[in-house]
């Protein structure tokens, strides 16, 4: 396959839906963000739906759901809610669903217990590891202040979640309306993010791990500072080369479905292999992590991305710590500073 080839011209508007083959239908949600849409999919079941995915836990979500419930889903109920990862787009209405619907949470094992340890920050105070991790990566004073101010925003557009869950694991196999769906787990992006394969169909419900378009945050976070995100991500590409056809039709969480996996996980790759190279070029002089934003991102880093951008800049430099090619020396003001080893 040349390249990616882009399955339907249309897609559903805002809050509505789409018909994409026999069992699966696409719900378009809108997001309260510069990424201003997530692809939700209702796989018809025997008794019903299974949700896959289900959008951020706000008011206007709720209504959008309500309304699917009439429409497309013909009020028949679902039977299971399946949350791809962590993130709010992707699980911030599941307990919400879960209760109405009187049915089980299925996520993968780390993915579900940092979510619930995600939401239990919400209204406590910044922990001073946070307030370390961003000072070392060169945060200024300011920016220190509003870190903690926005601390724990994850658990106010992320629903309660229940008390158990349903564990998904690589490779497990299930039959929803007896067509058969398979489990394969990437990380980089999340840390057990999970695909569903229909090897029949040839069809990949991909969450954020292959998208169109953009390219997915990997990111290392204050609770896991010395962690290799990248390498994860590197891994998780040659995994899914393997696993899954040229020709697949990938479902992404955000823009149209395509086909053409490969041509865009070996884009994936090419975009951080690069990044790389360029850290190493410019490395010759000590710099924070805030410093070699110019190199990774097109795009202006402001107070609305700045973590994200920081912890994807980590995840570079923390790579090239571990390939030895970079080096890692702290100063007196507890700041970090990278250079060429």
């Amino acid at each position: 396959m040349a390249g990616i080839q882009y399955e339907h011209t249309s897609r559903p508007k805002e809050g509505e839906t789409l018909a994409m083959a026999d069992g699966i239908t696409w719900l378009r949600m809108p997001l309260p963000m510069s990424l201003n849409h997530i692809n939700l999919w209702l796989l018809r079941d025997d008794d019903g739906w299974v949700i896959v995915d289900t959008g951020v836990d706000i008011p206007a979500s709720r209504d959008v759901w309500r309304t699917t419930f009439e429409t497309a889903m013909r009020n028949d109920p679902a039977t299971h809610v399946i949350a791809t990862h962590l993130h709010p787009d992707h699980v911030g209405c599941a307990g919400w669903l879960v209760e109405k619907f009187d049915v089980d949470l299925w996520m993968t094992r780390e993915e579900y217990m940092l979510c619930r340890l995600l939401t239990s920050d919400t209204g406590k105070e910044a922990p001073e590891e946070g307030m370390r991790f961003y000072r070392a990566a060169g945060f200024s004073e300011e920016q220190l202040a509003l870190y903690k101010k926005r601390f724990g925003m994850f658990g106010r557009v992320v629903g309660e979640l229940p008390q158990s869950y349903k564990r998904m694991q690589d490779g497990e196999r299930w039959l929803f309306a007896g067509q058969e769906w398979e489990v394969i787990v990437g990380r980089g992006h999340s840390p057990e993010h999970a695909c569903l394969f229909d090897r029949a169909r040839n069809i990949l419900i991909s969450g954020d791990q292959i998208l169109p378009t953009i390219s997915p945050n990997v990111s290392i976070w204050p609770t896991e500072p010395q962690a290799n995100p990248l390498r994860d991500w590197f891994d998780s590409i040659d995994k899914l080369e393997r696993a899954l056809p040229e020709d697949v039709l990938v479902l992404p969480a955000h823009g149209k479905p395509f086909r053409g996996a490969h041509v865009r996980l070996q884009q994936l790759r090419k975009e951080h292999t690069d990044n790389l190279d360029k850290l190493l070029t410019t490395g010759q002089e000590p710099r924070r992590a805030v410093d070699v934003f110019g190199e990774l991102f097109n795009s202006n880093i402001s107070d609305g991305n700045r973590v994200m951008a920081t912890g994807e800049a980590l995840s570079h430099l923390n790579y090239l710590c571990n390939t030895g090619d970079m080096s890692a020396e702290n100063d007196a003001n507890g700041v970090t500073w990278y250079r060429r080893a």
